[in-house]
C-alpha cells in the first residue's frame, strides 16, 4: 500500500535518510542531528494525490557538526536515496539548532570543575556536589560578545539535601554560571549578595509534609459498555462526521492534519494542518540572576522529544486508545515513544435543551467530544496540549500547565515575585504558545474579516430607543493589516470564510476563531526576548502560504538573534485576500504565582476555538440520538431507571 504523503516518519525511514548521508560523507563521530521531520509535499500536490503514485518523501535535518563547528540544514529525498538540498547556516545570524542531550551531563562536569563555581557553593555552606542538581539552561542572546558563534548554557543550581527530596524548593540562588559548551568551560561566573539557600522541604510526596491522604473521595468509573464510537485506521480518526489525520515528530509534538465534517453526505475540509508551532516562557523578574531567561520550548528543547508515556488512569480515564510515536535522537537514530498519544471520547455535559410551552415536547441531548492529546515534561514545569473536536463542529485546542513554578531565592522584597516559602521566590512570567493554522474552510481560497460588536446611536428614525446593537466588519487584506490584537470589550472575533462556496442564505461559509484575548508579550518592544519572540506581540497574523514558512521565531531559534520567522515572512507583504493563507494564533497565561501554585501548581489552561459560523446550514446536531431513551431509561417522560 502506497505510505500517504503526510504519514508520519517510520523508524525505516529515518535509517534510510540516515545511510544517504553517511553515504554521501556528510556524518561523523561529530555529527549531532537536529529537527529530523518530514519535508511535507506542498499542499496543492497533496490534495490533487490520487492515493496510488507515491509523493517524494523528503526528510528535512538540521546537522550540527561539533568540531570544527559547522551547521548545515539538508534535505533527503528517501524515494530516490539522495540529498537533494544542502545549506549552510552562519549561528552568528541565525542562532543554533537545539540543545543537545549529552550537553546536559556536559554542563554538570563543567561547572563542578571550575574553583569558581565550587567556592561560590561553599560561600552558600554547600561543599557536597554530588546533592547540587545543576539546570543547564538555553541562553538566549543578550550583548555578551564573547558568546557570538559560541554554544552556550546558563546554569543555575538546586540543592537536594536528600534523594526523594524536591531540589526546587532548595534554590542556590546568587550563582548563576555561563558555560561555553565547546570550550568546556565556564566562560563567565555571575554572583550577587543573596546567599541563604532556603531549607523548608517541599517534598509533596512525603506524608509528614503533605499531611495525611484525604479517605472520603470515592472512584468514579467511566465505562462505555459497548465500545468507543471512533475507529483508527491508517493515521486517520473518524468519529461522528469528523476526519482526523494523526501526525506527530520531535519537534512540534502532536500535529492534525486534512481535518474535514460530513455533513449530510459532504465532506467539507476545514483545516488542513494544526499545530503547536513555537512557544516561549518569558521571566519578568530583571538583574543578572533570572532577567535573561527566556525559553522556546518547541524550538530550543524539541517538546515533541519529551513526550510522556501515558499512563490509564492517571493521564487518561475511560476507554482510551494510546499511539506510540516515532521521534529521532541527537545521533540521527529513531527513538520510539510509547503511548505518547491518547485518544478517546467523553462526555461533555448538554448540547441542547428544550422544554416547548406550545407542544409540551421535552428533549434533551447530551454533547459529547472526541480527545486528542498529549504531555511533555520541559524542566520544572509539565504541559498538556489537547484538540477537542465536538458533536456540533466546534475544534477547540486547550493547553494545561502544570508542575513547579520556576523558583529563585527571595529576599523578602522583590516586587517581580511571589514568596511562596520562607526564602524562595517564584518569578512572574509568561507562558506564550503561538498555534499555527493552515485553514481550508470549503477549500484553499479564504478570506478573514476581523469581526466586533458595536454601539449604535440613537437616532429619531433608525433607532429611536437606542437599543440597536451593530457590529463591525473590516477586511484583512494584506500581511501587514493582517497582525491583529483580541479585544474582549468589543467582542472581537476572527472571520474565516470561503471563496468558493455559500451557505444557503447567500453569504461564504466561515468559521470565526474566537480567541481568550489574555495579554500577549509583556516585555518592553526593544528588549532582547521581543526581538526573539516577536510573535507573541500579536495574537493574529495572517500569512500567504508556503511550504517551508513553518516557524513562527525561525528554523534555528536557539541563540537567534532575532528577527526570524513571522517578521520575515511578512516581509514581502503578500496579499491574504481570497488566498491560500495560515493564520497564527498567540495565546496563554501570565502567570503571576500564588501560594496555592506551591510545591506543585493545580492546571492552568488557555486555549482558543474555532467555532463553525454559517458553515452550516443549521443545526449539525439535531440528529444525535437520544441515548437515555434508547435504552429505555426515562423513555415517554417518564423515569425509570430510579435516578
Amino acid at each position: 500500500m502506497t505510505r500517504h504523503p503526510l504519514a508520519p516518519l517510520g523508524p525505516d525511514e529515518i535509517t534510510a535518510a540516515k545511510k544517504v548521508l553517511i553515504d554521501a560523507g556528510m556524518v561523523t563521530e561529530l555529527t549531532r542531528f537536529g529537527y529530523v521531520m518530514l519535508r511535507e509535499p506542498d499542499k496543492k500536490d497533496v490534495l490533487a494525490w490520487d492515493g496510488e503514485s507515491p509523493l517524494p518523501r523528503e526528510i528535512t535535518m538540521l546537522l550540527t557538526e561539533l568540531a570544527p563547528l559547522k551547521l548545515t540544514t539538508v534535505v533527503v529525498d528517501i524515494t530516490v536515496g539522495r540529498v537533494v538540498s544542502r545549506r549552510t547556516i552562519d549561528p552568528a545570524v541565525e542562532g543554533f539548532g537545539p540543545c543537545l542531550d549529552e550537553d546536559y551531563a556536559a554542563v554538570d562536569d563543567i561547572v563542578k570543575s571550575d574553583a569558581g563555581w565550587v567556592a561560590a557553593m561553599a560561600k552558600r555552606g554547600i561543599t557536597d556536589l554530588t546533592r547540587i542538581k545543576t539546570a543547564p539552561l538555553s541562553a538566549g542572546v543578550f550583548d555578551y560578545d564573547d558568546e557570538i558563534g559560541r554554544r552556550m548554557l546558563r546554569v543555575l543550581s538546586f540543592h537536594q539535601p536528600h534523594p526523594t527530596d524536591s531540589a526546587w524548593a532548595h534554590p542556590i540562588d546568587g550563582v548563576v554560571a555561563h558555560v561555553d559548551l565547546d570550550g568546556r568551560r565556564v566562560l563567565r561566573l555571575i554572583e550577587t549578595d543573596i546567599e541563604h539557600v532556603p531549607e523548608e522541604s517541599a517534598d509533596y510526596l512525603d506524608p509528614a509534609y503533605r499531611g495525611p491522604e484525604r479517605t472520603d473521595l470515592k472512584p468514579i468509573s467511566i465505562t462505555q459498555p459497548e465500545g468507543v464510537s471512533f475507529t483508527l485506521e491508517d493515521g486517520v480518526l473518524a468519529w461522528q462526521n469528523w476526519k482526523v489525520r494523526i501526525g506527530f515528530n520531535g519537534r512540534e509534538g502532536l500535529t492534525v492534519h486534512q481535518v474535514s465534517f460530513n455533513d449530510r453526505g459532504v465532506e467539507r475540509p476545514i483545516l488542513y494542518r494544526g499545530s503547536i508551532a513555537e512557544m516561549v516562557v518569558n521571566y519578568g523578574q530583571p538583574g543578572p540572576m533570572h532577567g535573561w531567561q527566556n525559553y522556546f520550548d518547541t524550538g530550543e528543547y524539541q517538546f515533541g522529544r519529551l513526550a510522556n508515556h501515558l499512563e490509564l488512569g492517571c493521564d487518561c480515564l475511560g476507554e482510551i486508545t494510546y499511539v506510540d510515536a516515532v521521534v529521532v535522537d541527537d545521533l540521527g537514530d529513531p527513538l520510539v515513544l510509547p503511548n505518547a498519544i491518547c485518544i478517546h471520547e467523553e462526555d461533555f455535559g448538554v448540547l441542547w435543551k428544550h422544554t416547548d410551552i406550545y407542544s409540551g415536547s421535552k428533549e434533551t441531548r447530551r454533547q459529547r467530544r472526541l480527545v486528542v492529546s498529549f504531555f511533555v515534561t520541559v524542566g520544572n514545569y509539565d504541559y498538556g496540549f489537547y484538540w477537542y473536536f465536538y458533536l456540533d463542529g466546534t475544534i477547540e485546542l486547550e493547553a494545561k500547565a502544570t508542575g513547579v513554578p520556576f523558583p529563585s531565592g527571595h529576599d523578602g522584597a522583590d516586587p517581580y515575585s511571589t514568596e511562596v516559602a520562607p526564602g524562595v521566590g517564584a518569578p512572574v512570567h509568561q507562558h506564550l504558545f503561538s498555534a499555527r493554522l493552515d485553514l481550508t474552510i470549503d477549500g484553499v481560497r479564504n478570506h478573514v474579516d476581523e469581526f466586533e460588536a458595536a454601539r449604535v446611536p440613537m437616532d429619531e428614525k433608525h433607532n429611536p430607543w437606542g437599543n440597536a446593537i451593530g457590529h463591525k466588519a473590516t477586511r484583512l487584506r494584506s500581511e501587514s493589516e493582517a497582525q491583529r490584537e483580541a479585544a474582549n470589550h468589543l467582542g472581537r472575533i476572527w472571520r474565516i470564510a470561503s471563496d468558493e462556496r455559500l451557505n444557503r442564505m447567500g453569504q461564504p461559509t466561515s468559521y470565526v476563531l474566537v480567541p481568550e484575548g489574555l495579554p500577549t508579550l509583556l516585555a518592553d518592544p526593544g528588549s532582547p526576548i521581543a526581538k526573539r519572540a516577536t510573535f507573541a506581540e500579536r495574537h493574529l497574523w495572517v500569512t500567504q502560504y508556503e511550504r517551508d514558512e513553518l516557524w513562527p521565531s525561525g528554523y534555528t531559534v536557539n541563540q537567534s538573534p532575532g528577527g526570524m520567522g513571522l517578521p520575515t515572512y511578512v516581509a514581502g507583504d503578500r496579499s491574504v485576500d481570497g488566498e491560500d493563507i495560515v493564520l497564527w494564533h498567540t495565546f496563554g497565561l501570565t502567570h503571576f504565582v500564588r501560594l496555592e501554585d506551591w510545591p506543585i501548581m493545580p492546571v492552568d489552561y488557555a486555549g482558543f476555538k474555532l467555532k463553525p459560523h454559517g458553515f452550516f446550514d443549521r443545526n449539525p446536531t439535531i440528529d444525535v440520538p437520544d441515548l437515555n431513551a434508547a435504552h429505555g431509561c426515562c423513555a415517554g417522560g417518564a423515569c425509570h431507571c430510579g435516578h
